[in-house]
């Protein structure tokens, strides 16, 4: 099998599945920690590299909340958002959608607009001195109660033109996605594109919910789907995109091993699915290591990489006119 690996770092790509706060290296973690006079658990960022061994979705979540504290101010906000964009430039990432959940830090006293300011400020000039095309999607916490997702929705209207579109992310199992019926219902009000996690650790129902009780955009994860035909027909004859992330899917044992992982049978089935990294440095690769590894597990062809790069752009909340130039970009350098 050819090696792939420097074509797919080429190829013009996207991001639909990256959260903020899950991007921040180790070294600028502690370098943000002792900025902010915030101890960590761990005495050494190698220390905290190897706290990332992950059971399930909860133990990862207990993680990732602890890092979420050395954020605190605008100019915090402002350098990871910077970092990741450079980061996913050198992986050919030409548009980035990505996530934040606001109450992680508002519960602390973080102004939301320290938080909300350091990240436009970061996607305004990352599109000006690097040219990369990046959106923020507010994420709303669904262990939390509905009226909390209500009150976040109030306090982010502002910025309303400003935000890509609102999701949900969590501990899936528990929470399903109807508890948040009149929430979705309120962001599809104000005008939102919408999207939840589902189907990650949760069962095909609540895949099938999302898209039928809140009618959401699109789907982060989906994997469940697949255990129900129906619904993945549904899904396939609709459209409705699913933004997949393998190595996070091993990492937090969604899946036993990469060569199993239900990427392949998802592109059987005609759904439009989408690879990307969630939180790259916890689970061992940007999108591009995403796609590269997944190549190599599944043995993907170079038509099916272009395929779920092409998803990628198909899925993307952008204009039709920036659609077709992604795609007619795509295609260029997948014809050489």
């Amino acid at each position: 099998m050819p090696d792939l690996a420097p074509f797919i770092r080429g190829l013009p790509k996207t991001e639909l599945h990256m959260h903020v706060e899950g991007s921040i290296e180790p070294e600028m973690m502690f370098a943000l920690a002792e900025r902010n006079g915030v101890d960590l658990k761990w005495d050494s960022p190698e220390a905290l590299r190897a706290a990332y061994e992950f059971s399930d979705l909860k133990s990862f979540l207990d993680l990732y909340f602890e890092g979420c504290r050395v954020l605190v101010s605008e100019r915090d906000f402002y350098d990871v958002t910077m970092a990741y964009l450079g980061r996913a430039v050198r992986d050919g990432v030409v548009r980035a959608e990505l996530f934040l959940g606001p109450q992680s830090f508002t519960d602390r006293g973080v102004p939301m607009a320290s938080i909300l300011k350091g990240i436009f400020g970061a996607i305004t000039d990352a599109k000006r001195d690097i040219g990369i095309s990046a959106g923020l999607m507010v994420s709303a916490h669904r262990h939390r109660s509905e009226a909390e997702a209500m009150e976040l929705l109030d306090q982010i209207m502002p910025w309303a033109d400003q935000i890509l579109g609102i999701g949900m992310g969590g501990a899936e199992v528990g929470n399903p996605p109807s508890k948040f019926k009149s929430f979705f219902l309120e962001c599809r009000n104000r005008g939102f594109r919408t999207t939840i996690h589902a189907g990650e650790e949760g069962p095909a129902s609540y895949v099938r919910e999302a898209i039928e009780v809140l009618q959401v955009d699109r789907i982060d994860h989906g994997n469940a789907c697949l255990s129900d035909s129906a619904l993945t027909k549904e899904i396939a004859d609709r459209r409705i995109a699913l933004t997949v992330c393998p190595l996070s899917n091993v990492r937090l044992k969604v899946v036993p091993r990469l060569d199993v992982h239900p990427l392949r049978t998802m592109l059987k089935a005609n759904l439009l699915v989408t690879v990307n990294s969630d939180d790259p440095p916890y689970f061992g690769g940007y999108v591009s290591e995403n796609l590269i590894e997944c190549q190599k597990a599944l043995a993907l062809s170079k038509a099916e990489i272009v395929r779920l790069v092409r998803n990628g752009f198909e899925a993307a909340f952008i204009t039709s006119e920036e659609r077709s130039q992604y795609l007619a970009a795509v295609d260029d350098f997948a014809s050489f």
